[in-house]
């Protein structure tokens, strides 16, 4: 363990942003996980809506740099892509 205080207050900071960057990271997966539940019901508008409420909390996690931009961009854009296959399906 560190025992001078900048590095005891490093670790504090170490520990709140590793919390912080948690539970951006799981809000993230939630949101997914929520538009691919839509898609596996096969509800497009369900699926649409929910994409749209994760893209803001998505492109916020890039913003903050908890999650790179381009793997950010991706995982939108694979989304919409499910989305749009649905779509041309029904």
């Amino acid at each position: 363990m560190a025992t001078h205080v900048s590095a005891l207050k490093r670790a504090r900071q170490s520990d709140k942003r590793r919390l912080r960057n948690k539970m951006v990271k799981s809000a993230v997966k939630t949101h997914a996980k929520k538009v691919l539940d839509a898609l596996e019901e096969k509800n497009h508008a369900a699926a649409s809506g929910a994409l749209k409420n994760a893209v803001p909390v998505m492109q916020r996690a890039a913003a903050k740099k908890v999650l790179h931009k381009k793997a950010v961009s991706r995982k939108i854009s694979r989304l919409a892509k499910k989305i749009n296959t649905l779509k041309a399906q029904a």
